[in-house]
């Protein structure tokens, strides 16, 4: 869709308009729930401040949406194919709003309670919801799509811990015989890198699963099916990544010392380890076409990180809080949007 017939849809199809908003509402609240996580260390260690931190984030964030949905944008193929909104169109834009209303008020809940649930498993659980309300049972799942999902989080959980206890021994391995001072100085400055680094790959995670929403809507709209395999059109790709960015500018302070500072006491080197490992995982992920969390996958770095050193340096009750979130995400924004879709598809 050419960005002059997008303005023309927004103007002559009110539900339309109104999925738009909501979805970069959506984005809006990901940049300012999520993007903390990306920079949590980077803050934590006091390798830079919370607003430069915040601002490197949002440039980041824009750059990887950009860059990564010109390579390859497979994360917006497999979000969009994951779930069947075939059928009448008028219910499936209908379903689809109430979907992204159940993701926003499910966001900005566990913002409020300074909790780091995953944008991405509400998203992915929301849409879910809302597409078996619509067909009325499972068959709104394509499963081997769907499957893509549990892969995801298969590899971000194992390899997230494997990769940053990893990285922090080699690190600890190769500076063993450094000044103490001279290394400091060097992971200052290697901070930055990890967590420009973390934000560019948030950006490329999230920003392309939320353009695989926005271009569910606009199929939908053309009544053109919901299959899609292309790259999206570069104006979405500016629209999503700058909307993304202003919700990244505003920051979560609560979530950066969540995840940052409660969870492990983190050294400068140890920050740079968890963000490099949570980077590299996120490309792979990004590149194979799994939908990951980015939330997930920093924090189980993170965790690894703790535990090169010993088990004790890792606030498990931190981290019990935390899987419980990702663990009531599923079901419980799942069935938000099945509800609000079943609601909404009644009401119009």
């Amino acid at each position: 869709m050419a960005f002059t017939d997008f303005l023309s849809q927004l103007s002559a199809n009110p539900i339309f308009l109104v999925t738009v908003l909501l979805t970069l509402g959506v984005i809006f609240v990901n940049g300012w729930t999520d993007a903390p996580n990306a920079i949590a260390t980077c803050v934590s260690t006091r390798a830079m401040s919370p607003r430069a931190a915040i601002l490197m984030a949002a440039f980041f964030n824009f750059l990887g949406v950009l860059f990564m949905s010109i390579i390859g944008a497979k994360v917006t193929a497999t979000v969009m194919n994951m779930v069947n909104f075939n059928g009448d169109n008028h219910d499936a834009i209908v379903a689809l709003c109430a979907a992204l209303l159940a993701i926003v008020i499910w966001a900005v809940a566990a913002w409020y309670f300074g909790i780091p649930t995953s944008e991405s498993h509400a998203l992915i659980a929301g849409i879910s919801g809302a597409a078996i309300a619509l067909q009325g049972n499972f068959s709104g799942i394509n499963g081997s799509e769907w499957v893509k999902v549990l892969y995801g989080i298969l590899v971000s959980t194992l390899l997230g811990f494997f990769i940053g206890w990893l990285f922090t021994k080699l690190t600890i391995l190769i500076f063993r015989r450094s000044d103490r001072r001279k290394t400091t100085r060097i992971f200052k400055k290697a901070q930055v890198l990890g967590g420009a680094s973390m934000a560019f790959m948030h950006g490329a995670q999230d920003g392309l699963k939320f353009m695989g929403v926005m271009m569910l809507g606009m199929l939908l709209v053309k009544n053109e099916g919901t299959s899609y395999t292309g790259i999206p059109p570069m104006w979405l790709m500016v629209l999503c990544s700058a909307v993304m960015a202003i919700g990244t500018s505003i920051g979560g302070y609560k979530i950066i010392k969540a995840v940052g500072m409660d969870m492990v006491k983190l050294e400068q080197y140890q920050g740079f380890s968890a963000d490099m490992s949570a980077s590299l995982i996120l490309l792979l992920c990004t590149l194979i076409g799994y939908p990951v969390s980015t939330t997930h996958t920093k924090t189980t770095a993170i965790m690894g990180v703790g535990a090169s050193k010993r088990l004790s340096s890792v606030n498990w009750g931190v981290v019990k809080e935390m899987v419980f979130t990702w663990i009531f995400t599923f079901p419980g924004c799942g069935l938000l949007g099945y509800l609000f879709a079943l609601v909404f598809m009644k009401i119009f």
